[in-house]
């Protein structure tokens, strides 16, 4: 059995992810229990670690590899709910769970229908917004004040 690698969670993904898994393995959900454990053992860091860019993160696209001889696929990891795609792999299920966290180079074992398998993850690529601001305040040396001051009555 291969050893578990280290494994890294931002701050901000950590209480949606608990929240997530939690409720899924209420319900029974193996997957839920596995992504419990994964978020259980796992380091939490601050949002602008420097350590982030190389590890797979919500939204992080991710070329993996697998050990049953698939060709190399990459894919991004989303939330369940945006998941609609086959270029998107939700975090609740079982290779989505195995990834979450992961560097370059980890291999991580899986269960899918029972069988063991293992994750190799070959290359992260984070997510970058697409968002564009729609204005842009010109840059001021001083503060922006549109207060006129006392007036005469």
């Amino acid at each position: 059995m291969l050893p578990l690698p280290k494994i890294m969670l931002t701050a901000a993904d950590y209480p949606r992810l608990e929240q997530l898994a939690r409720l899924a393995a209420q319900k029974g959900d193996l997957d839920g229990i596995f992504l419990t454990g994964e978020i259980n053992r796992a380091e939490i860091v601050p949002d602008a670690s420097d350590d982030l860019s190389s590890v797979v993160t919500m939204g992080s696209w991710v070329t993996y590899c697998t050990n049953w001889g698939v060709p190399r696929r990459t894919v991004q990891l989303v939330w369940p709910e945006a998941c609609w795609n086959p270029e998107s792999i939700s975090v609740l299920t079982p290779l989505g769970a195995a990834l979450i966290g992961l560097r370059v180079g980890d291999q991580m074992p899986y269960f899918v229908a029972g069988c063991l398998n293992v994750v190799r993850v070959q290359s992260i690529t984070q997510s970058r917004s697409n968002v564009v601001p729609f204005f842009r305040r010109p840059h001021q040396s001083k503060p922006f004040d549109d207060d006129p001051g006392p007036t005469a009555a």
